[in-house]
């Protein structure tokens, strides 16, 4: 998504004696990168002056200036007494910094895994930090008597939630967000962003369901009016269902019949991005991931997810030519548990050499394991191009897994029912689609107009696709319909396989259409497009697109039609 909109800070009262500032970029901003949508972001800042005054999570180094200068303009700093931080990355550093020098008595308030990481990123072993276990409370006077909620998962350890009893808000930081920029502070009508919360959890939470559900768990204790969220509008008027949505969705990831077994360590913060991108593929394919930051899991926690996991995926970093020690202890625990009919997958990031990867894949080989995906190695940071060909990694692993699962189970016949849903019938077409330099197609039958005006169509498209990730609300794309009798060749070419991130199109004629996607040139007509809405459908989404342009490229020819014996396979 692109703006000329400048990055600004809304600054809005919330409560009693309670502010919100929020940091706003209508773009896609650099710590957003495992996150395919393009639909701008807020960083959600908190400042509660009571007796005593505290800040609650103040933004990345994108918002830093104008972040200070907001706030500068509205409080004096030299009165700042407490810092709190739901988690703590690097991005955070230039903000903290700069707080400290204008305000050099804060204290700051994290979890112990959190207070590790504020001191390597601050480097400053002096700072002066309360760290908050779960048990410990901050009295800000006037009834803001804050209660802390350690909510930690394997990408973000330090976790932590906090709960001010005074006006019932509970600020949930990394829970319930969403990565979409508005001039709309909370949720009103908040069907509209169904469809980019479900997008936030499946790409940060679905990896980590099992601890997103402990989380929500200790919420329910709790009497909250608002969710005060890191991201996107605050969540008052969907209270009720997105907490229930919450719970849904994880059940979802934690009932699959199969489960993969993610383990990683990241030294800056890359590993954890291509691991958080091959989980996305991973899930979206109905295969559960049981994720684990090898940094901060006891080797019994490894061993049991290892042990129930029908697959198994490695990442690992390159620190001083080897794989750190966490990931050695994770590879030793995998090869004396895991037997070797089991899936395995090696990824890595990497400065100046990529060794780790090469040691992890030797070691599985030589014990007889089979790959679900080549090795990926990535040199420094990850772009669109490398995260996608990370989640169709993922995905075909996923694939991998469930295809072996069937082949062990014994084939049953079609019913009568579905052999009477086999003779609905379709176009047969191929859907193109293109994102900045991200693009991939499919072959699509399941294709229905649905409006007359605007004119509109319907296209089912299964959550395990490749190019699902281009099929959300504001996305373009082209509709080619093929040609009866000119279409196997086609036909043939997007039913076959194709390595994670391999071009579509190296072997086809196209052209570029108006909205920027590939026109297949042997096509009977073409339709381009763009999403309005999506729902799901069990292991679908159903896509509603309005066409804004189209043409026919043979008018005498017919459109091909797509039979089926089977309404349980395409």
């Amino acid at each position: 998504m692109t703006s000329t909109k400048p990055r600004d800070v809304q600054v809005y009262p919330i409560g009693t004696d309670t502010t919100l500032l929020r940091a706003r970029s209508w773009t896609r901003l650099r710590f957003e990168i495992e996150y395919a949508l393009a639909k701008g972001t807020t960083a959600n800042s908190y400042l509660i002056r009571a007796d005593k005054t505290a800040l609650i999570d103040p933004p990345g180094e994108t918002f830093t200036q104008i972040y200070l200068k907001a706030l500068q303009e509205r409080f004096d700093l030299t009165n700042l007494d407490y810092v709190i931080l739901g988690h703590v990355n690097p991005n955070r550093a230039a903000t903290l910094k700069a707080l400290l020098e204008l305000a050099p008595q804060i204290t700051f308030v994290c979890s112990n895994p959190g207070a590790i990481n504020l001191r390597g990123a601050l480097e400053n072993p002096d700072l002066q930090i309360l760290v908050m276990r779960g048990e410990e409370t901050l009295d800000l006077g006037q009834g803001h008597h804050l209660q802390f909620i350690p909510t930690p998962n394997p990408r973000y350890p330090d976790e932590l939630c906090t709960y001010d009893p005074q006006t019932e808000i509970l600020y949930t930081d990394k829970l319930f967000s969403a990565h979409i920029c508005s001039d709309q502070v909370f949720d009103e009508g908040w069907e509209i962003f169904n469809e980019d919360r479900r997008y936030y959890f499946d790409c940060l939470m679905a990896p980590h369901a099992r601890q997103v559900e402990t989380a929500v768990d200790k919420f329910s204790e709790l009497a909250v009016r608002m969710y005060a969220t890191g991201h996107g509008p605050l969540v008052r008027y969907a209270l009720i269902e997105l907490t229930k949505a919450y719970r849904q969705w994880g059940q979802q990831q934690l009932s699959q019949d199969s489960t993969v077994a993610l383990l990683y360590a990241s030294a800056y913060g890359n590993t954890a991005t291509l691991a958080q991108a091959i989980a996305r593929g991973i899930t979206k394919a109905g295969v559960a991931v049981e994720s684990i930051n090898c940094e901060f899991a006891d080797p019994e926690e490894i061993r049991v997810v290892v042990e129930k996991a029908n697959g198994f995926i490695i990442g690992s970093p390159t620190l001083g030519g080897h794989a750190p020690t966490p990931i050695q202890t994770a590879l030793g625990i995998v090869l004396s548990t895991a037997t070797n009919n089991k899936l395995a997958g090696v990824f890595g990031s990497y400065g100046w050499s990529g060794e780790a990867v090469d040691l992890i894949e030797g070691k599985l080989k030589d014990a007889g394991y089979r790959f679900g995906f080549d090795p990926i190695r990535v040199k420094f940071t990850p772009n669109d191009v490398t995260l996608q060909m990370c989640e169709e990694a993922g995905t075909d692993f996923a694939q991998a897994l469930k295809k072996a699962k069937k082949v062990r189970s014994q084939t049953v016949p079609a019913t009568t029912t579905e052999q009477a849903v086999g003779r609905v019938i379709g176009s047969l077409s191929v859907f193109t689609a293109k994102q900045g330099d991200v693009s991939s197609a499919m072959l699509a039958s399941w294709v229905s107009q649905a409006s007359f005006n605007p004119p509109g169509l319907t296209i089912a498209v299964a959550k395990d696709r490749a190019v699902e990730p281009l099929t959300h609300s504001g996305n373009k794309f082209v509709l080619n319909l093929l040609k009866e009798g000119n279409h196997l060749g086609l036909m043939k070419h997007f039913l076959k396989p194709f390595a994670p991130g391999q071009n579509r199109f190296t072997e086809v004629a196209t052209e570029p259409a108006e909205n920027g996607c590939p026109i297949l040139s042997n096509a009977l007509a073409y339709l381009e497009c763009t999403v309005q809405s999506r729902m799901e459908v069990g292991d679908h989404w159903l896509v509603y697109a309005t066409v804004d342009n189209g043409k026919v490229l043979d008018a005498d020819g017919v459109t091909a039609v797509h039979h089926r014996k089977s309404g349980n396979h395409y």
